[in-house]
């Protein structure tokens, strides 16, 4: 049941922010005892789903720009391919701390603004 809260909370900031999968699932899949890399592979997946639903309901409003959606999705595609083989070598601790780092970054960016 936590899973699917988990989800649902994802899914609402997905649609609030265009976030959800890195800050929500990844840390509450770690959170319920997933290893990183499991954690961050099923919220790609996860993502996917939402993403579509998402992007279903943006495009319904008028509210999506197709041509940057694929200058920005196509390179993306390419770089989580190797963000994915880097992960790979990474140990758990040092992914974990790396993206703890991030996300603290970005919340200081997003405060300071």
């Amino acid at each position: 049941m936590v899973i699917v809260l988990i989800g649902l909370v994802a899914g609402a900031f997905g649609g609030l922010f265009g976030v959800g999968g890195g800050a929500i699932v990844v840390p509450g899949l770690i959170w319920l005892g997933y290893r990183p890399r499991v954690a961050a592979a099923t919220s790609l997946v996860a993502i996917g789903i939402t993403a579509a639903a998402g992007a279903a309901v943006y495009a319904w409003y008028g509210e999506v720009h197709v041509p940057d959606a694929l200058l920005l999705g196509i390179p993306a595609a390419g770089g989580v391919v190797l963000g994915a083989a880097l992960q790979q070598r990474l140990h758990g601790r040092v992914l974990t701390a790396l993206f703890a780092i991030f996300l603290l970054a970005v919340g200081i960016r997003l405060v300071i603004g």
